[in-house]
């Protein structure tokens, strides 16, 4: 999955994305809207964790979902 897969699949993502990370609001994942970056401050915030982790994370669930 590359960030143009995650902006234009954001909708059949953002189901996963909640299930991943359930502390993720409705509200925080429509304004994150697929952009990877945002997402990945998101994680880092809600869950205290540091960047490189979230970002690991991220990488792994990405890797994870792969088309």
């Amino acid at each position: 999955m590359n960030k143009d897969t995650l902006q234009g699949n954001w909708k059949e993502f953002k189901g996963k994305v909640k299930q991943q990370w359930g502390k993720l609001t409705d509200d925080r994942l429509d304004v994150i809207a697929g952009k990877r970056d945002e997402l990945a401050g998101e994680i880092q915030t809600a869950y205290g964790l540091t960047r490189e982790e979230a970002e690991k994370q991220l990488k792994s669930f990405e890797d994870a979902h792969k088309d």
